[in-house]
């Protein structure tokens, strides 16, 4: 493991973060974990590419960026900025991008892209691109977890593009070879960059497809100006002002360094098998669980479900409307759980959602209720239970805690290739995921070529 570096009492939180993540040394243990991620998060890119908000996002790009090295999936190449909010758009373009729980953001979208952008810029070598991408996990976990949140999001805030920007930050950062008092500078300049708030789960939009992109973009934006000598604010993340005061209302910036170097935030990942929030995956697994017991689909009168506040409070809404409502909506997919396969992302088609069996069953799903021992280990352990009625009165009741994909039951590295080749296996090189898991051998252009594929211009 990993020693941290001593530690200067003397210095901000903000800077003895920034210090750690410049001079920490990653492990061959941790660049695998990031090969899971990168391998994850580009079969996320690949397969958003091809989703109308990201064409839009996409064709953004290409009408107003210049020329240069870096990738965009499904369009042309340009500046590192401008990749890296396309191909971030992409990754998170249909809830199939990685997730870390008690952050409640999605890092993989966010610093993925950021780091190859910034790969592609520099001609980094792909070793550097795995270290980059720890520590972009890194800074990205350790804001989340600091801002405080369960109430930053239910103040209205979407975790993944606030907190996202550290990350961003961190990983061009670490392949920009800023130093620590630079990347500090980086990190007071993200803070101002740090946007994106919850109004889509109450009024719809697509403005949460772009979050990931938007943060990508403004950590690359902030590292880049950083390493060109423009000063940020010194104590970015916990100064009165920084990012845990000024969106937390229950802020722990002590979180920011505590277990330094012994608490990774890459090996507290969900990967996620079905293409929904991931705050409802205990109640889509629960379901899956008893359709596979044998539950008897067409008898339900009636199903409960209980799952923590933020689910019952952010998570309960007509999933037949729109894509982003079923992939929202806690009843539409227990529904969908029960008669189709949330594993694949057709079941979100828009031609699907209002799917007759899936809307009778979803009108079933009467109630979500907040659970105080859900909210006992949000967002650490996620967790939901269904309690469902039959015709004849009998009552069939399953509870999930620790659901599958997270840490708590992790998918394999295996499990993860195969995600890949079915999200992207058509539409990318036939060696790309040799590629991607090789990546450590070769330079990130080779990765952004197995990516882009004739894309590139």
């Amino acid at each position: 493991m990993t020693t941290a570096p001593g530690r200067d009492q003397t210095r901000s939180a903000t800077a003895e973060l920034a210090a750690f993540l410049v001079d920490t040394t990653v492990d061959d243990r941790l660049r695998a974990r990031a090969v899971d991620g990168l391998v994850d998060t580009a079969g996320a890119i690949v397969h958003g590419a091809g989703q109308p908000w990201s064409a839009a996002v996409i064709a953004h790009v290409d009408a107003t960026g210049g020329d240069g090295p870096c990738t965009v999936v499904g369009g042309r190449s340009t500046a590192p900025a401008l990749a890296a909010l396309a191909n971030g758009a992409s990754a998170h373009a249909f809830e199939l991008d990685d997730v870390h729980e008690e952050a409640i953001s999605h890092p993989g979208a966010v610093v993925v892209p950021a780091a190859l952008a910034i790969g592609e810029h520099v001609d980094a070598s792909g070793h550097d691109l795995l270290e980059a991408i720890v520590v972009g996990y890194e800074a990205m976990g350790r804001a989340g977890i600091a801002v405080g949140p369960a109430a930053h999001m239910l103040a209205g805030f979407h975790p993944t593009s606030m907190s996202g920007v550290f990350g961003a930050a961190a990983a061009a950062g670490r392949l920009l070879g800023l130093d620590a008092a630079t990347l500090n500078h980086a990190f007071g300049i993200a803070v101002s960059l740090a946007s994106g708030t919850m109004e889509f789960a109450a009024s719809g939009g697509m403005a949460k497809r772009l979050h990931a992109g938007r943060a990508a973009e403004g950590g690359v934006t902030a590292a880049l100006l950083a390493a060109r000598g423009f000063e940020g604010a010194a104590d970015g993340l916990a100064g009165r002002y920084g990012f845990c005061h000024a969106f937390g209302p229950e802020p722990h910036p002590e979180r920011l360094t505590s277990e330094l170097g012994d608490r990774w935030m890459i090996d507290e990942i969900t990967v996620k098998p079905w293409a929904a929030c991931s705050d409802i995956h205990p109640l889509i697994q629960a379901a899956l669980e008893l359709r596979a017991d044998g539950l008897a689909v067409d008898r339900i009168t009636r199903i409960e479900a209980r799952a923590p506040t933020k689910a019952a409070t952010q998570n309960t809404l007509d999933g037949t409307t729109s894509v982003m409502a079923a992939q929202y909506s806690a009843q539409w997919n227990v529904a969908a759980a029960l008669v189709a396969d949330p594993a694949d992302p057709a079941t979100y088609h828009p031609d699907r959602i209002a799917d007759p069996a899936i809307a009778r069953l979803q009108e079933l799903v009467v109630s979500v209720e907040a659970d105080a021992v859900f909210d006992a280990t949000y967002a650490w352990r996620m967790g939901g239970a269904l309690r469902v009625e039959l015709d004849d009165g009998s009552v069939d009741e399953r509870t999930v805690h620790g659901q599958r994909g997270s840490m708590h039951d992790p998918l394999s590295s295996r499990e993860i290739d195969a995600k890949f080749l079915a999200l992207a296996g058509r539409r990318v090189p036939v060696d790309a995921l040799t590629c991607l898991r090789g990546v450590g051998e070769r330079r990130v252009l080779a990765a952004g070529r197995a990516l882009g594929g004739g894309n590139r211009g």
